[in-house]
């Protein structure tokens, strides 16, 4: 094709990206040699290339395979995690606390010692395991975990505020809303998601997949020491054909097949005006089985084993499990819907008083749809990550701005049959079992302190016109606002992406550097230092997070390699070792700042609850020109304020600015005077040149 070679030779970044696709479906080419199941492999490649089109379908083929091209997580060097351990370690502790802790840490480290041992073992799993810490990393972080999900563990995006004249227009959004779940996944059915490629650090590598095509196949199931994570990969059992809707407390089955041919628009606001009128029955309508999801997780558990001795019960259950997702359908929630409400409203319902009881918090994706135009998603955060909830809905709320609602007669289904009710059969032990529930949710409801606010002074443009990295910034301003707000420096959390290897989830960027300490110390106690020595301290703490980020997503960070030996020693019946009874291996752990970067290309933000009693969750969404920050806490806390955490954290921000800002211009003087004391001296030289 002249045209579009053409082209490729006058855009040299067209012809990049032309060239990496091409790479790609080489690559894709030898995995198929190897395996002929993928035959429709080479018909769907000539057609893209005779097509002359750029970005190549790799992941409509076997993502098993695909998956199998991709790099394995490596294992870091034994000596190089228990520096970098000390290094993260020593500012946050006293020096008896670290000199104890240093002497634990040689020791296991030391030649011949049982941490050699275990990282023989650890390299021995890794060269047997597609990864080596998914396993252990699932289970210590979500699966073991016995605190109710939501607030501590499932995060919410928020949608933007609707406009609902109607209530019959909170319905169509629903009903437009569900056309694009479907469309969407029949992209994940047909397996042909454009692939994933890292932007940031290291840009343009391979992201690992899998995550995706468990948005609407997997379920928590709840148990009594572990939970599981099932995943619905069985060729035995058909594929889900239905969604569950939530509606006044009551759960209603929405089949979108029927008679071998999806429901349309029409179809879909049909039935969902149906389930509306059923909800309404008052004569029908069963107790708020949902609330028990709400419950701690061995707590739900035990609730689910009385509920699983009813067959209707298991049968509702058997809905619910095998759904394509849930669509909660919310009554108004009160008059003042603010960021920061929505942000609540989303996480936890409002509880029994308002819509705690329209939720099944096991299933991954919970979307919400208030009548008051309150909406948003809820996910179960087990089986992936927040970049993947993002590229759902954003997918979702593009298609829903970019195409009219199609309401219209064409081609419906005649005479739909009802949607069906699902039934329980309620114990009083059950009732009693929903009444505590219940009251554990309101006492959630009345401790989440929550904080969103929109940091409107400037947004990443500017931070980028620094040459500073906006995450990196961002995360040095969030020390210096808890520095300035408690006083003291404290483990964070910061998610960095694995998913440039086969399985990969998250480790952990650990944000609180000895530099950022020297750089929050010098804003705020440092009285005698300069503005060029707090820049060069703000450069020292932007380089050092930039380079641990780096660390992090190429596998190189300590937190997962920890895990593993931990888990290691544990599977070998070692007992519990020094090293991971020591108090500042505790201290490492207790994440009193959680935080993570979740950008959005929509308007829309996520927020989620703090991961410690005494601690913050701190997410946000940088933009051009402003930036949003949703902050949680607990009220129960005598150590916590999400309010004044957020008011020196906007303080931080201003004060790194006006630090930039103030450089900038004495460099800018700087250069000016520089300038005017060589142009005189350009002239001497002429008129000594020109002297006879």
């Amino acid at each position: 094709n002249v045209v579009f070679l053409q082209k490729l030779r006058n855009d040299r970044n067209l012809e990049i990206k032309y060239l990496r696709n091409l790479i790609d479906s080489l690559n894709i080419c030898l995995i198929a040699l190897r395996n002929p199941c993928m035959g429709r492999l080479t018909s769907c490649l000539v057609k893209n290339l005779e097509k002359g089109k750029l970005v190549m379908r790799t992941e409509s083929f076997s993502s098993r395979h695909v998956l199998q091209a991709l790099p394995k997580l490596p294992v870091p060097n034994l000596k190089d995690t228990l520096d970098r351990y000390l290094s993260c370690m020593k500012h946050l502790l006293t020096e008896e606390q670290f000199n104890k802790t240093q002497n634990i840490v040689t020791q296991f480290g030391a030649p011949g010692g049982v941490g050699e041992l275990l990282q023989s073992k650890l390299t021995d799993r890794s060269e047997n395991m597609a990864n080596w810490v998914y396993d252990y990393w699932l289970n210590d972080m979500y699966l073991n975990n016995r605190l109710a999900l939501p607030v501590n563990s499932s995060p919410a995006m928020v949608f933007p505020q609707q406009n609902f004249k109607a209530p019959i227009d909170s319905l169509r959004f629903a009903a437009h809303l569900i056309s694009g779940v479907l469309e969407y996944k029949t992209h994940l059915d047909d397996r042909n998601l454009p692939a994933d490629y890292a932007r940031g650090q290291l840009a343009g590598t391979r992201l690992c997949m899998e995550q995706y095509y468990r948005l609407f196949t997997s379920y928590r199931l709840p148990g009594p020491e572990r939970d599981t994570l099932v995943a619905q990969e069985s060729s035995v059992m058909p594929e889900p054909e239905h969604i569950i809707v939530a509606c006044k407390n009551q759960f209603f089955v929405l089949d979108v097949m029927i008679n071998f041919r999806q429901l349309n628009q029409r179809d879909l606001l049909t039935q969902l005006e149906k389930i509306v009128k059923m909800a309404d029955n008052e004569e029908e309508q069963l107790p708020p089985i949902g609330l028990l999801t709400s419950d701690g997780r061995t707590e739900w558990a035990e609730s689910r084993s009385v509920l699983m001795r009813e067959s209707t019960n298991r049968d509702s259950l058997d809905m619910i499990e095998r759904c394509l997702c849930l669509v909660c359908l919310d009554d108004a929630s009160g008059p003042e819907l603010s960021d920061t409400t929505r942000a609540m409203l989303m996480l936890h319902g409002g509880g029994l008083t308002k819509n705690g009881g329209n939720r099944w918090y096991d299933k991954p994706m919970q979307f919400i749809v208030g009548a008051d135009g309150c909406c948003g998603v809820v996910c179960e955060h087990s089986a992936f990550e927040g970049i993947v909830l993002v590229q759902c809905t954003e997918y979702l709320l593009k298609c829903m701005i970019g195409s009219p609602s199609k309401l219209v007669r064409a081609a419906s289904v005649s005479e739909l049959p009802a949607p069906r009710r699902l039934r329980w059969k309620c114990t009083p032990e059950i009732h009693k079992l929903i009444t505590s529930a219940a009251d554990k949710l309101q006492r959630m409801v009345k401790n989440l302190d929550m904080n969103v606010h929109k940091f409107h002074d400037y947004g990443k443009e500017f931070i980028k016109k620094q040459k500073m990295s906006p995450d990196a910034y961002i995360q040095v301003a969030l020390q210096l606002g808890f520095y300035r707000c408690h006083g003291r420096p404290v483990s964070t959390y910061e998610s960095a992406s694995l998913r440039r290897f086969q399985q990969g989830r998250v480790d952990n960027i650990r944000s609180a550097t000895p530099e950022a300490f020297a750089f929050v110390k010098a804003m705020t106690e440092g009285k005698n230092s300069t503005s060029v020595e707090k820049m060069e301290l703000l450069k020292g703490a932007i380089t050092a997070q930039t380079s641990y980020t780096r660390l992090a997503i190429t596998g190189m960070a300590i937190d997962n390699h920890l895990l593993g030996l931990r888990e290691l020693a544990h599977e070998m019946k070692m007992g519990k070792l020094e090293m991971f009874k020591d108090e500042a291996y505790l201290i490492s752990n207790q994440f009193i700042l959680s935080t993570s970067q979740v950008p959005t290309t929509v308007e829309m933000f996520c927020c989620y609850g703090p991961v410690v009693p005494n601690g913050y969750g701190a997410c946000y969404n940088p933009q051009s020109d402003h930036i949003i920050f949703s902050v949680s806490s607990f009220h129960n806390s005598q150590q916590t304020c999400s309010a004044e955490f957020v008011k020196c954290l906007v303080q931080g921000l201003r004060d790194i600015r006006d630090l930039c800002n103030k450089c900038n211009a004495d460099c800018a003087a700087t250069e000016e005077r520089k300038g005017q004391t060589q142009e005189p001296k350009k002239e001497v030289r002429l008129l000594l040149a020109n002297r006879p």
